[in-house]
């Protein structure tokens, strides 16, 4: 593996460990993934936001993450500003071809 695809990797492992601890329905931010990959100093995790975003926007178009920003799903394509990261919820599928979004 190539040194993007371990950490691809490990931001995806703990993006779901942090979610499954969290429980059903709860929230993640993307700082506290990046924190688990990259230790609690801005220079380790800083780094990490912006590939975080991308895996994020990867895994929503996927149906395996849902970004939640003002309490309600986003549009993986279009969105701003400060969000957070939970599992779908059962019947809720933002993966390809579905347009619950639009």
């Amino acid at each position: 593996m190539s040194p993007r695809e371990d950490r691809d990797a490990a931001l995806e492992a703990a993006i779901f460990t942090l979610l499954g601890e969290r429980g059903s329905g709860r929230t993640i931010s993307a700082t506290d993934a990046a924190r688990a990959v990259g230790g609690d100093h801005p220079d380790g995790w800083g780094p990490l936001m912006q590939p975080i975003r991308h895996l994020a926007i990867r895994l929503m178009k996927e149906g395996r993450l849902v970004i939640i920003r003002k309490g309600k799903p986003v549009d993986p394509d279009d969105f701003r500003g400060v969000y957070r990261l939970r599992l779908p919820e059962a019947g809720e599928d933002y993966g390809p071809g579905n347009s619950a979004l639009e």
